[in-house]
């Protein structure tokens, strides 16, 4: 039996001790890990790497974090990204997964509960939490799909839609449970896997981004906001 490639860890942080301590924690976790204390080194490491997850800093020496994911997409790079940094402001958060970050997490951090948000990201970015036989599948609902295996989305005859992977799997989870309401703790626990402290406003956020890539310019609208309750994908008959 052959054994699985270990996770290939990137831990971006101009502190030594922080991201030393990050990557000697994945190491006894059998992961391999780099790290890098600036923005250029992290798009160097990245390149040379190739990293399954980024743990990213947002405030570096010379590119702050927000240009590094920039700069790792433009360069076709679709590598989950987690942000670990002292700014905690609700606008640094709401930046940090607008700009297509996966997770945010704030300093001073518990190690153990980045490590299990690194996993929950790889889970739902790689489709590891499903079990075989329900991968593979073509999803439905009205003239929207998604296909498991080519992670393509699409809206009738538009072009695919350009998803981050925490949308794709929101999206994915509502159209597998279609025409059920999913209320927001449903979400939180199986897109995010933990207890997100009670912010239920990330599932708002993540939704307000489905609907302009996925109803944006479609005719009727497929995502729908159920008032008291939650979210559900389906057609409204009339």
């Amino acid at each position: 039996m052959q054994t699985p490639d270990p996770v290939r860890l990137l831990v971006v942080d101009d502190e030594p001790h922080i991201a030393d301590l990050v990557a000697t924690v994945a190491r006894y976790e059998g992961w391999q890990a780099v790290t890098a204390g600036s923005g250029r080194a992290a798009l160097s490491e990245a390149a040379a790497f190739a990293p399954d997850i980024v743990v990213l800093d947002l405030m570096l020496p010379d590119l702050d974090g927000f240009t590094v994911l920039d700069r790792l997409r433009e360069n076709g790079s679709a590598v989950p990204v987690v942000f670990l940094t002292a700014k905690d402001a609700t606008s640094d958060r709401i930046a940090g997964l607008t700009r297509g970050g996966d997770d945010y997490l704030v300093k001073p951090f518990s190690v153990e509960e980045l490590m299990a948000r690194l996993r929950a990201v790889l889970r739902r970015t790689t489709g590891a939490a499903l079990p075989a036989a329900a991968r593979g599948a073509v999803l439905r609902v009205g003239d929207l799909t998604l296909d498991e295996d080519t992670r393509e989305v699409r809206r009738g005859d538009q072009p695919p839609a350009e998803l981050t992977p925490t949308e794709y799997e929101l999206l994915r989870y509502l159209m597998r449970r279609s025409p059920s309401v999913l209320t927001k703790a449903q979400i939180l626990d199986h897109v995010w896997e933990y207890d997100f402290g009670g912010r239920s406003n990330v599932v708002e956020l993540v939704i307000s981004h489905l609907r302009r890539k996925i109803d944006a310019g479609s005719g009727e609208p497929l995502i729908h906001t159920v008032r008291g309750v939650g979210y559900v994908v389906r057609q409204v008959t009339r």
